[in-house]
């Protein structure tokens, strides 16, 4: 039913054919572990700025943090100079990754407006270039993720496709919305599909992916090659274990609640070794709202841990969930969180 595979990336074979997409402020080392325990098969670290790793920023080189666990694993550049990209891989050659990628989706003003990420949609023949330049200087694969274009006036995903194949790039991402909607409205599949019968790299749809049923519905609608996850991970690393479990014939299996505390518990833990305390507590206390969605009486928990400092004190508020939410919860049905 929905036509998926073995998901070949340049060397690599993901199986599933899924993969944890880039996500500023999320997809740290912490959060990329937790995702692989549930199946995850090849993760992206978070978007890096090319000029800020030129740079040795400290907070950039922190991003690409990682260890022998998180592997495979790629690189998300954000750039739109050559030279600054070939600064930028000059300063990752020390450091093992498996994949590339070029950002040209992210629909942030900030970003945008600086002709970076969803704004080289506009210059396919600029991003042909840089895409060239990067295929030719870096020693792994490169990627390059999209959007379907600019605005609903200007759908262009197909000739940017054509072009990074071109240039030579092992797979195209494609978020199935342009910049103009961000992540609002429908998602288009029909552009996605274009896409994939317009190339011969694998695509690998994005966008809407927040349940194993609507990951399935962008193998089933576009025959797209794989499916990148990205909000409908955070907190719910189930997703993968759901999807692999649809995509090969088999009923997903929700978490139970008690399943869902436990691993608050265990990413709480992750975060602090990752980072230390309290900069560990600061990195969480967003998942701890995105785990508690759909739970009972949680909303002065939720409050509190906004504030919370210590894990210790974060501890003690997944413990109040855990007395709020002693039976098993219908929102859980269909392994449907967010």
């Amino acid at each position: 039913m929905y036509n998926s595979s073995v998901l070949n990336l340049g060397p690599l074979r993901l199986d599933p054919p899924l993969l944890l997409a880039p996500m500023a402020g999320v997809t740290d080392l912490s959060f990329r572990l937790l995702n692989r325990r549930f199946g995850c098969p090849f993760a992206y670290s978070e978007m890096i700025s090319d000029r800020s790793l030129s740079h040795n920023n400290r907070q950039a080189l922190e991003r690409l943090r990682g260890t022998p666990e998180d592997r495979p694993f790629g690189i998300q550049l954000l750039g739109n100079d050559a030279d600054l990209l070939a600064e930028a891989l000059e300063k990752l050659e020390p450091r093992p990754y498996d994949l590339l990628d070029l950002n040209a989706a992210c629909p942030a003003k900030q970003i945008t407006r600086k002709g970076e990420g969803a704004a080289l949609m506009r210059e396919p023949e600029k991003l042909e270039g840089l895409l060239t330049a990067l295929v030719k200087r870096a020693p792994v694969p490169v990627t390059v993720k999209i959007r379907t274009g600019w605005d609903a006036d200007e759908v262009n995903a197909v000739e940017v496709a054509r072009r990074a194949e071109g240039a030579g790039v092992c797979a195209v991402i494609i978020h199935g919305r342009t910049r103009a909607q961000g992540y609002s409205g429908a998602v288009d599949f029909a552009t996605v599909r274009a896409v994939k019968e317009a190339v011969g790299v694998p695509v690998v749809a994005s966008g809407d992916a927040f349940t194993p049923e609507t990951v399935g519905r962008w193998f089933a609608e576009t025959g797209c090659d794989g499916v990148a996850v990205a909000r409908g991970a955070m907190g719910n690393p189930w997703i993968f274990r759901g999807a692999a479990a649809l995509l090969s014939g088999e009923e997903p299996s929700p978490p139970s609640v008690a399943e869902r505390l436990s691993v608050m518990e265990e990413h709480l833990a992750l975060a602090v070794e990752t980072w230390g305390e309290p900069r560990g507590c600061l990195v969480f206390r967003k998942f701890f709202y995105w785990y508690t969605r759909g739970m009972r009486e949680v909303r002065a928990l939720r409050a509190r841990s906004n504030r919370a400092a210590a894990r210790a004190e974060l501890e003690e508020l997944i413990a109040g969930v855990r007395a709020a939410n002693g039976t098993p919860l219908t929102s859980d049905a269909g392994g449907a969180i967010i």
